[in-house]
């Protein structure tokens, strides 16, 4: 069965960096695209970046330049480095595959930016 499972987050000063990991399994991760998503307490969750197979990238407008995504397929890991974090980058950060029209979550990884 698909499984993700983030870590990496914690507690960080405005300004500082942070990396997450996602570890898959479950499925064949060489030919998925990955996601990264947030949820910010009492807002919607949104996409933070994207990265597919051929290691092409995407990201929110708000995040460019200061995120970036990338992956390491034979290990089945994405990673989210994160720079010159701000208080709003307060969330939990999820991983996200879809598979045959369905959406995998990780538990998620609280990050927290104090300002």
């Amino acid at each position: 069965q698909v499984q993700l499972v983030e870590s990496g987050g914690g507690l960080v000063q405005a300004g500082g960096s942070l990396r997450l990991s996602c570890a898959a399994s479950g499925f064949i991760f060489s030919i998925s695209t990955m996601t990264w998503y947030r949820q910010a307490p009492g807002k919607q969750r949104e996409l933070v970046a994207a990265i597919r197979s051929g290691g092409s990238t995407s990201y929110a407008d708000s995040l460019k330049g200061r995120f970036t995504i990338s992956r390491d397929n034979e290990r089945k890991m994405v990673y989210l480095l994160m720079n010159t974090l701000k208080a709003e980058d307060t969330a939990v950060y999820y991983c996200n595959v879809l598979k045959l029209g369905t959406n995998y979550w990780g538990q998620g990884t609280q990050v927290t930016v104090s300002s």
